[in-house]
């Protein structure tokens, strides 16, 4: 399944995707003497030691090529021009951030140019009279939601990586993070955006109102569509209200299936917590080993949940909470309306996949389930552990059912590498097989693409393809990425 990607046809020139091959003949003088006529020779960069760095993002697993430029554009007419350029000379062009995704997206192909748009990375405008903000794709997720929290705002997508991710990296993955069970992933924040297409011409779509139907809904094409329709240049942003001192939950259980039976309760009894995360035994042990945390090292799981509705409301919400904890057998519940308590425990979740790096090199999966089959996602990824032979790591988004199964496995053991690989497939099988789908925020890039017809089948991916054909006829926008060309 994660075996190298096929090769791609660019205007009768067949490019492997992966780093085995040979580069395409275009990388030629003419274009990258073009690229740095128009955008200056500190924007464009060629040392192999340098190229070779921007090469992947953290899927490190995935199919990667060596791009022939890196390129560095300080405004969308730089990105403009290369994009007309690379277009003229027929080059492929790899959209990329900071790198933190997990799925392959903004792996480098062989004879590219791959577009970092870090160099971006202003805040142009917060306006708390229509709640908004108008941002570059450079500007790092944690970067913006302490901008306009200044303005008593809130940007609620928060990526585990917000600390370093970036917003053109959000909007093309779409990504969700850990309080999506309140206020949703990044799609439902895009107001408006610009973009540049494959041949060059900026598009601006959108708005600035809190509603308008003229028109497609373009902005929401471009969001998830992991660079392959376009580079996004700017986004016109939608706020929240500042959210209050957030109560705080955890909970321990001497089984995952409880887990699953308490976030089905809440759903039904109306409960939405502001967060609500699940880690499994693995992941308890792995954190407690590096943070010396003092965790419950004997629970199979541990929830950790939040309210920010403030106040009493927010203590009522969580009392609520613990009541179906304690009715689903949980061993311990404490409610904290201590900030730092808070903050110690939610950092205790955010460091589950560092925790379980240290065992091992990971595969991370990133599969969403129906809530109400929680418990049973829960199970079947115990009982591919036990069937694998592996250490299965499961952290997750319980309110919203993303679910993070991670397999640890020492990579220099051919066997042990195998038994990971099929144990990703048992995984995709089983969110399919439950309802549910084969990502939920970290995207599909070229880890899952083998897997996108499989859950939207071939009438959709005929959809996808014709899209792709229209915006980018000659397939030269991330090419490999999601589906193939057909």
């Amino acid at each position: 399944m994660l075996g190298s990607v096929g090769p791609t046809t660019y205007r009768g020139r067949v490019t492997a995707t992966t780093a085995t091959t040979t580069s395409p003949d275009a990388a030629a003088p003419d274009w990258l003497a073009e690229l740095t006529a128009a955008l200056g020779r500190d924007s464009v960069l060629t040392d192999p030691d340098v190229t070779a760095s921007y090469a992947r993002d953290q899927a490190m697993l995935a199919p990667a090529g060596t791009p022939a430029a890196v390129v560095l554009p300080r405004t969308t007419a730089d990105v403009s021009a290369a994009l007309r350029i690379a277009h003229a000379h027929g080059v492929p062009v790899v959209p990329r951030g900071a790198g933190s995704g997990l799925a392959g997206a903004a792996n480098a192909v062989d004879g590219a140019i791959t577009l970092v748009m870090t160099r971006m990375d202003k805040v142009l405008e917060v306006s708390t009279a229509d709640r908004l903000a108008v941002v570059q794709p450079g500007v790092v997720n944690k970067a913006l939601r302490d901008e306009v929290a200044k303005h008593g705002l809130f940007y609620p997508p928060d990526p585990s990586s917000y600390d370093w991710c970036t917003i053109g990296g959000n909007l093309a993955n779409n990504s969700g993070g850990l309080c999506c069970v309140k206020y949703g992933v990044t799609t439902d924040y895009v107001l408006g955006m610009e973009v540049v297409l494959a041949d060059g011409r900026v598009l601006r779509t959108g708005r600035r109102t809190v509603k308008g139907v003229a028109g497609y809904d373009l902005p929401k094409l471009f969001v998830g569509s992991e660079g392959t329709l376009g580079v996004i240049t700017e986004a016109t942003l939608s706020l929240r209200p500042a959210p209050r001192t957030p109560v705080t939950l955890v909970a321990t259980f001497s089984s995952t299936a409880q887990t699953g039976q308490v976030v089905e309760a809440a759903v039904s009894c109306g409960v939405v917590p502001s967060l609500m995360e699940v880690m499994d035994q693995t992941c308890i042990r792995a954190v407690d080993d590096m943070l010396k945390a003092d965790l419950d090292r004997d629970a199979h799981a541990l929830l950790v949940a939040q309210s920010d509705a403030g106040g009493e409301a927010a203590v009522a919400e969580m009392e609520v909470l613990a009541q179906l904890c304690r009715d689903a057998g949980c061993e311990l519940v404490h409610v904290t309306d201590d900030a730092a308590e808070g903050d110690l425990l939610l950092a205790a979740r955010r460091m589950a996949l560092p925790a379980l790096e240290q065992l091992g090199t990971t595969l991370i999966d990133d599969v969403a389930v129906p809530r109400s089959r929680i418990a049973a996602f829960l199970d079947g990824c115990d009982a591919i552990a036990r069937e694998r032979g592996l250490v299965i790591g499961v952290v997750g988004h319980a309110g919203d059912g993303n679910m993070h199964p991670t397999m640890c496995f020492d990579p220099t053991d051919e066997d042990h590498k195998a038994r990971a690989f099929a144990a990703f497939d048992d995984v995709l099988e089983l969110g399919l097989a439950l309802g549910g789908t084969i990502t939920g925020e970290h995207g599909v890039g070229n880890l899952k693409s083998e897997w996108l017809e499989r859950e939207i089948g071939p009438v959709a991916l005929d959809v996808h393809r014709s899209i792709k054909r229209a915006l980018d006829p000659d397939g030269l926008l991330n090419p490999g990425k999601m589906f193939s060309a057909g």
